[in-house]
Order: C-alpha cells, then structure tokens, then sequence
C-alpha cells in the first residue's frame, strides 16, 4: 500500500512581493530608468505599484518573455499620491522613514508594500514589543556554535536589520514605540554611522558590519502609544515623519473594505453573501463615530476606542463569514452586536454613546423613511 504525502497547507498570508509578483516583474521591465543603488524598480515605478496606473494600460517597451505586453496596476494603498512620493523619495535618500497615525489606517500594509517594491521583499522585520532586545536591532550568537568555536563568523546571528546592512535592503521595524527606549537607542548609530561594530570579532575582517548601498528602515508606530515609550530627540531626527490618516472619500473605503472582506470570506473557505446596502449602513457607522459627525451635519459622540477601517473590515468579514456558515434570518440584525464588540475595548463609556448614535442620527434615518435605518432601529435593544 503507498501512502501518499499530503501537500503543504496553503499560506493565509502570502507577502506582498509573492502576492503581486507578476506585477513587480512587469514594472521592472516597463521603466528602465535610473534606479537608486540596489533599487529593484525606479521610484516612479514604486510609486506606480502602490497607487496603482489609474487605470491605464501600461505597455511594454519591448516584449519580454513571460510578462504580458500590456498591464493595468491595480492601486493597493488608499490614500494621498503625495504622501506615498515623499516616502519614495525619502527611501531613495536612504533616510529613515517613520510612518504614524492611528490604529488600522493601513501604515504596515504601506510598509510592507514598499519594502517589496524598492527591495524585493518585505520579509527583514522586526516587532517591536516591550519584550524586544537590542539583539533584535544589531545580532546575537549561535550559543552552541560559540562554546565550541568561540566568537567567530560562523556563530553571529545577524538580525534582520544586520541581514538588511549586509544585502542594501529595507528593513522593517513595526511598533518602535512599543520597544524600550534603551533598545530603540541603538538605531541611533545604525542610522548615522551606517555601521555595527562586533567587539568580539576585533582584529578580524568581521569586526565591522558597513550597510550596502540601498539600506534603510521603515518603522511604524501607532498615535496611541504615544508616551509608552517615547522615542528619543536623537532618534527622531534620525527619520522623516509621515502621518497616515483615515481614508477621507467614503466611496473608496467602501470599496476597500468589501474588496478586503471578500479576499478575507473567500479565504474561510465561502463566498461573500453580504449586500452592499449593509456594508453602506456599515461604513456610514464608523464614518460618523470616527469624524464625530453624521454625513447630515448632525454632531455624534465619538467613542473612545479607534473606528478604524481595518475594524470595519474586520466587522463585514464577520458579517460574510456568518451568512455563508450560520444562515438565518437578515445579516443586517447581526450589525449592531458586532459594532457593540468594537467600541466596547477600551472604555465602558463607549456602550453608551453608541446607544446615543442609536438615538440621534439611526432613530433620525429612520423616521426621515428609510427601511433599512428603520430595522437598525427596531434593533436597538439588542445593543443592552
């Protein structure tokens, strides 16, 4: 009898430069223009690749061998042109990028998404928690390798910002505010001196470690943990700032959050069965609680907690996932629990001013003759 080996799971998660290989590739070819050293594409052509061609039909300059002739990009980041050219255009002076904003407004994707386009991959990452050492930032050892060899090439485990020095690449620091303050410091002279000394390998070839054209870093860090551990005057020079903010045109986050709910149900394994009246209703939500204002003008309480749009992608996952294995009865009715799991994370007050959402402008859609608003209404004893 033979026993048939079963195939690798599939990934949930497929890196950016995996992810959209096909289009990397073609945009290397269509732009031969000059490239800052150790680029894999032309700024122009990075900033293409995460805002997408508009629309257009981007050709070849001549074919090329398994790339097609012609090649709409799809836009993968929403938000401001400008904003992404001045973090191309910091990247190619080889500056640090810091990338803030609020929760879920998309700034890792943007970091991701970068470091695939100028590098090649996205995978030289460190996650800065309050558990993280400065090992994480300069190297470590092979501690098996060290007590039979001694300090030698061969046991220093560089970290991925060492492997990042050594390859001219991007790396990637998620959460630099979440690191202590000691460990944060030892950027500082990586991003002057471009250059990690390893004391224990002095009067060796290996004694210093010297960045390769095209290195930088990326690092990302949330408005809300301002003050955990607040990075240095030293270090903050060091980067140029970009604040990420909430997506302003409501259309384009609706479109966003069902093109993203919907990769999200499908990978669960179901289609997306939600109607977009809900996922109107949904967005027009988070809209009012986030800007603290109701697209009529009319003023809202905001919670305390972030309506993010990543929350609410999260929410219409939630609803998709719900319709396609748990059918019965309108997806709609599960909206107001949902929306109650959200604004209930941070501060208990926040219950009650979406009960005070659901008393102004719901009850206000709803008498003004709107059905779906009317059965959101009928629904508000589900949020006690």
């Amino acid at each position: 009898m033979t026993v048939t080996e079963p195939s690798a799971p599939a990934r949930q998660v497929v890196p950016a430069e995996e992810r959209y290989a096909a289009e990397l590739a073609f945009l290397a070819a269509q732009d031969p223009g000059p490239r800052p050293p150790g680029w894999a594409l032309t700024p122009r052509a990075v900033v293409t690749f995460v805002c997408g061609s508009g629309g257009e039909e981007l050709a070849l300059p001549k074919r090329r061998a398994g790339l097609p002739s012609k090649l709409v990009i799809a836009p993968k980041f929403v938000g401001e042109r400008a904003l992404v050219e001045r973090c191309v255009v910091t990247l190619a002076g080889e500056r640090g990028l810091l990338l803030t904003g609020e929760p879920g407004t998309a700034k890792s994707m943007l970091s991701e998404l970068l470091a695939a386009a100028v590098c090649g991959t996205s995978a030289l990452t460190v996650q800065g928690t309050a558990g993280t050492t400065e090992d994480a930032f300069r190297y470590g050892w092979n501690y098996a390798l060290l007590l039979a060899q001694g300090p030698t090439r061969q046991a220093l485990v560089d970290s991925p910002v060492l492997a990042a020095m050594r390859a001219g690449r991007v790396v990637r620091v998620e959460e630099i505010t979440r690191c202590l303050p000691e460990v944060q410091d030892a950027l500082v002279s990586i991003l002057s001196d471009r250059r990690v000394s390893v004391p224990e390998l002095t009067a060796t070839e290996d004694s210093v470690v010297s960045a390769a054209p095209g290195f930088t870093v990326i690092a990302t860090a949330n408005l809300r943990d301002r003050g955990v551990s607040e990075m240095s005057a030293a270090l903050k020079r060091r980067f140029n700032f970009e604040t990420v903010g909430p997506i302003s045109d409501p259309d384009a986050e609706a479109a966003l959050i069902r093109r993203q709910a919907v990769s999200a149900v499908e990978r669960a394994g179901a289609a997306f069965g939600v109607d977009d009246s809900v996922l109107d209703a949904l967005v027009t939500v988070f809209r009012d609680l986030r800007s603290g204002r109701s697209a009529e003008g009319w003023d809202v309480e905001r919670p305390g907690t972030v309506m993010s749009t990543a929350e609410a992608v999260q929410v219409a996952a939630s609803l998709g996932v719900a319709a396609a294995y748990l059918p019965g009865g309108d997806v709609l009715d599960l909206l107001p629990g949902h929306l109650l799991g959200v604004v209930r994370k941070d501060d208990p007050a926040d219950h009650g001013r979406l009960l005070g959402y659901w008393d102004g402008p719901v009850r206000r859609r709803a008498e003004d003759g709107s059905a779906m608003w009317r059965r959101l209404w009928d629904l508000r004893g589900s949020l006690r």
